[in-house]
């Protein structure tokens, strides 16, 4: 059977490569990304089951990557986790505004990942 795919879009190198290292444990193949703007195009060739997202990338429009992405029909469903260092209430606002499903911490995200993951891949 084919493992999923998971796209990991990062920036800081810390926490992408533990959730990098945590999805594969988890039997995901992981293909990152270091531009949000890369995320619609790169997830309508590759078909990932979801995407995680790093929602403070410097100087990049992370929130208008997500809408791109909800407006594409084929991927309009993908579920997306984006995630901050810490609780940030306005960046988490905008995230929802733009279609993300989930929004967690660094930690929350690293020690509770396959939970995450159930949460963001329920069928509504």
């Amino acid at each position: 059977m084919t493992q999923p795919l998971a796209l990991v879009v990062y920036e800081k190198l810390l926490p992408g490569s533990q959730l990098v290292n945590r999805l594969q444990d988890l039997q995901y193949r992981v293909q990152t990304l270091p531009d949000p703007a890369q995320m619609a195009g790169t997830a309508a060739e590759a078909k990932p089951m979801l995407v995680f997202m790093d929602l403070e990338a410097s100087g990049k429009d992370v929130c208008g990557a997500i809408k791109q992405l909800r407006q594409k029909q084929s991927t309009a469903h993908i579920p997306v986790v984006g995630f901050t260092m810490e609780t940030q209430k306005e960046l988490e606002e905008a995230a929802r505004a733009a279609g993300i499903t989930v929004v967690v911490t660094e930690a929350v995200l690293l020690n509770h990942l396959p939970q995450v993951l159930e949460q963001a891949l329920q069928v509504e």
